[in-house]
């Protein structure tokens, strides 16, 4: 099974673009509900969320609607003592809900392949091991076939990205390592990747369908040896991560249902 959909979509710069003018931000996601089945949480990479908030969006969206959410930064980049026990209580809601399709646990550039940090990725496992975890890494010297072992014996995903070929990105490998095959969409934006005034000039970015057609055979080969595939795009600004979803499901055909 194939979902594709958006990292985030609460963004005010949607607003006539991808939902209708007006649409209150309460509103959004019962709106967003009707075009995908499913969304990555990105605002839980910034503050550990209230477990009614997430109850709340259990509520707003049909039976069958899943969400990926990211693991909070105070896990992943400062190490903050008691965070996994806050987390995990925030996100029950969504596990009990039986909306809950796994968390992403994305590193910095700065994390580098160490004893250190594989220990800290076991540790995270560990905390959430009733949970399918995606890791995604950014330093390209973790993609090695030892890092694929590493997580395939461990149970744990590896989030594929599309992002622009610069000196030390990961490059768009697909691979499989868990049930969860994973992939998101960042944009090819070289320009901005690095230099940049605003955070959101790195994922201004529309891929051409010819761009997405070459991602189809490598999504369908990981779906192959996954139990559920998820598709992101990250690429949000200005809601070209929506259109850029929808064009995608579209070239798929009924792949997503």
């Amino acid at each position: 099974m194939i979902l594709v959909g958006t990292s985030g979509f609460s963004y005010d710069d949607w607003d006539g673009i991808f939902y209708p003018s007006g649409t209150p931000p309460g509103r959004r996601l019962n709106f967003y509900a009707t075009k995908f089945k499913t969304t990555e949480i990105n605002s839980t990479f910034y503050r550990i969320p209230s477990p009614s908030t997430m109850s709340s969006m259990a509520r707003r969206t049909p039976h069958d609607f899943e969400f990926s959410v990211k693991l909070y930064g105070g896990i992943t980049h400062s190490r903050e003592e008691g965070a996994e026990e806050k987390f995990r209580e925030a996100i029950k809601p969504l596990l009990d809900s039986g909306k809950l399709g796994c968390i992403l646990a994305q590193f910095p550039w700065s994390f580098k392949r160490t004893e250190e940090n594989i220990s800290l990725i076991l540790r995270i496992k560990d905390a959430f091991h009733d949970i399918p975890l995606v890791v995604e890494f950014r330093n390209r010297e973790w993609i090695k076939e030892e890092t694929f072992e590493f997580l395939e014996r461990n149970e744990m995903g590896f989030c594929c990205v599309d992002e622009p070929p610069l000196p030390g990105l990961i490059p768009p490998v697909a691979k499989a390592t868990s049930k969860i095959g994973y992939v998101r969409f960042h944009g090819r934006n070289r320009e901005k990747w690095w230099k940049h005034e605003e955070a959101w000039e790195r994922y201004d970015y529309l891929y051409s369908e010819e761009e997405l057609r070459g991602w189809i055979p490598k999504i369908k080969d990981i779906d192959s040896k996954a139990e559920k595939t998820y598709v992101f795009f990250n690429n949000h600004r200005n809601a070209k991560g929506a259109i850029n979803a929808q064009m995608l499901i579209e070239m798929m055909g009924e792949m997503q249902v």
